[in-house]
């Protein structure tokens, strides 16, 4: 197949539900993302005449991960979804499981991202300077370093919080797709929900930080909702496993016992590679 075109996504009717879109249209294959380490198909899916991208990940094309031995990437895509819509704050964007044209697999509704947005950035010297948080020091070459900085920007703050719920091991600079109505999505959340702990993010600014009264309520919401009987507890038995699940009720109750946003546990490396 050949790479696609950055088709727009189609408009959806106010009042029809982009997941139901998602999950019950018609679903074409229009070409490949080559640069993606898995299958990844860039796709149209339409129904009662209306038509939006999406990205389809069927799970017939994963790659096995000594490190994540259970349950499937597409399944735990799901997953973040899920507890995304939970929190209220829409961070990750429609995502459903269905079956395709190569079988079952996760099917996202495609996000057209603003690239002049500038989330994050290399400084010289040793102060993140005002706007910005730091990261840590990185080779620029020529035996120069520079200090990797992300911006003080609420959006990503949140999605800190997300990904240390969902226990992230890869949230990469490309998997933040800022668009020009001034949202933010994360993407990409195949390696999550691990029982051990694998947090590995370029959103380490706020570490030690105390946690928003914001974040706190959404905390909150999220342990009532992974409760017994809980809505969201019911939904992620059908994605993950039995301890994924309480691993996650288990780092939910961690952070508001703490009240600080993680720091690096020293474990696992703190900074996916490549960082970008």
């Amino acid at each position: 197949m050949s790479a696609p075109e950055r088709i727009p996504p189609g408009s959806v009717t106010p009042g029809v539900a982009p997941a139901a879109l998602l999950a019950e249209g018609e679903l074409t294959v229009r070409g490949r993302i080559r640069e993606a380490s898995n299958a990844a198909l860039f796709c149209t899916v339409a129904l009662d005449g209306q038509e939006a991208s999406c990205i389809y990940k069927p799970i017939a094309g994963e790659r096995p991960l000594w490190d994540f031995p259970d349950g499937t990437l597409a399944e735990r895509e799901v997953a973040a979804y899920e507890v995304s819509e939970v929190t209220g704050w829409g961070l990750v964007p429609p995502t459903v499981l269905r079956d395709g044209p190569y079988g079952e697999g996760m099917v996202q509704l495609w996000v057209e991202e603003t690239p002049e947005t500038e989330l994050l950035a290399l400084v010289d010297g040793e102060e993140a300077g005002p706007g910005w948080k730091a990261i840590g020091f990185a080779e620029v070459g020529e035996g120069r370093t520079a200090l990797l900085v992300h911006a003080d920007d609420e959006r990503l703050r949140r999605l800190s919080v997300l990904d240390a719920v969902i226990n992230n091991a890869d949230r990469k600079g490309g998997h933040l797709l800022p668009t020009s109505e001034g949202q933010l999505y994360g993407i990409d959340h195949g390696v999550t929900f691990n029982v051990e702990n694998k947090l590995r993010t370029l959103l380490w600014g706020w570490a030690g930080e105390p946690l928003t009264p914001d974040a706190v309520g959404v905390l909150k919401g999220l342990r009532d909702a992974l409760g017994d009987g809980g809505t969201l507890g019911i939904r992620l038995a059908g994605l993950i496993t039995a301890a994924e699940l309480a691993a996650t009720r288990a780092r939910i109750g961690a952070l508001l016992t703490s009240g600080k946003h993680p720091e690096p546990s020293g474990e696992w490396p703190a900074i996916p590679w490549p960082p970008v």
